[in-house]
């Protein structure tokens, strides 16, 4: 990768639009569009959307002007759409307002499920961690002190929400999934509210991704749950890859490029953890209008491990989950990958194939 931190940062692609998507609306804004240079793909454009979210580094390093995504486009322009949750990406795609989409794994597994199979596959992974339960240790003594306490999650149906209902469960609390009461109450709360809902003992706990998890730890929270506590090798899907499925078939070169581009991505990740996370910060600056401090930065960054692979078995088990807590009916998720474009992109850069789609791979 070519640029610095700052020059691809303030060159982030895209441009937000105004309305939203759904009972969430965008709350970030992306800097102005850079101009394609080359020779286009099949596509003379494609938008792809993504959260201002830490667990999102790959989309925030690699949608910058002179990132491996940007390159590999050529003379394809590059649009991007900023969301807050899950739900309101699958939207988006569903409208057609995105071609592609950074997204956690329950709303990708509702949007499949909702569409009966017909909307969307994912194509690449991205990251994997960077989850947790933090509480107030004024008013939450352990695990085994949750009845009756106030937990929040970023928004009704995605991954962190079923993450928590799912937990609760097996610890034999009863919760309505739909309207979170219960013998915990369950708060749908935007990840940007969650800080000052805790500080002013709104809400005793949540669980939530990175960098919110931390922005917590700094107001006084403690972490009560790892989420990669409860799973192999503590790896398990936050964020992947997902593509619309008319546009996969019109367009597979398209898709092609922006995969060989998250490829290039994790691994220049991988090799500058330090550039990557002030680069990561840069933008999430450009964006918000808010740097992460370092006590915050530093330990969320090492939560969240950004990799290629899509996990598939963990969004198995995360539909699995769903199921069980009452917010998604028993479904058929086959289909829901296609890992053929992210393995010829890995051949092609001497790496190993992903042979795991948890049976759950295109026929």
């Amino acid at each position: 990768m070519r640029t610095g931190c700052a020059a691809l940062a303030a060159l982030l692609l895209g441009v937000l639009t105004a309305c939203g998507y759904g009972s969430q609306r965008p709350e970030t804004t992306a800097p102005e569009q850079a101009v394609a240079t080359g020779e286009a793909l099949s596509a003379p454009e494609v938008t792809v959307g993504y959260f201002a979210n830490l667990t999102h580094g790959t989309a925030l390093v690699g949608l910058g002007a002179e990132g491996p995504i940007r390159e590999e486009l050529g003379g394809t322009r590059l649009g991007t759409q900023v969301f807050n949750a899950g739900p309101s990406a699958i939207e988006a795609l569903n409208a057609g307002a995105v071609d592609m989409t950074f997204i956690g794994p329950n709303p990708a597994i509702n949007g499949f499920a909702q569409s009966g199979g017909r909307n969307l596959r994912i194509v690449s992974g991205a990251a994997s961690g960077g989850a947790s339960l933090v509480v107030n240790p004024d008013t939450v003594n352990g695990l085994d002190d949750l009845t009756g306490k106030r937990i929040a999650t970023p928004q009704l149906g995605n991954t962190q929400d079923v993450a928590l209902l799912s937990y609760l469960e097996e610890r034999g609390l009863e919760v309505d999934p739909r309207d979170g009461t219960g013998e915990v109450s369950v708060l749908r709360i935007q990840n940007s509210e969650i800080p000052p809902a805790f500080e002013n003992g709104s809400i005793d706990g949540a669980w939530v991704p990175e960098p919110t998890a931390s922005k917590l730890l700094t107001r006084g929270a403690v972490t009560l749950l790892d989420e990669g506590e409860l799973w192999a090798e503590g790896r398990y899907v936050v964020t992947h890859l997902v593509v619309a499925q008319d546009f996969l078939e019109k367009h597979p070169d398209v898709v092609e490029a922006v995969v060989r581009g998250v490829v290039r991505t994790n691994g220049w990740i991988a090799e500058n953890p330090g550039e990557a996370k002030s680069l990561v910060n840069d933008v999430l600056e450009e964006l918000t209008g808010q740097r992460l401090p370092p006590e915050v930065l530093d330990p969320a960054f090492d939560n969240v491990e950004f990799l290629d692979d899509p996990l598939a078995d963990t969004l198995r088990v995360g539909a699995e989950h769903a199921v069980e807590v009452g917010l998604l009916e028993e479904t058929d998720l086959s289909g829901i990958y296609d890992l053929s474009i992210l393995n010829a992109v890995l051949d092609g850069e001497g790496l190993p194939p992903i042979t795991d789609d948890a049976g759950l791979g295109v026929d």
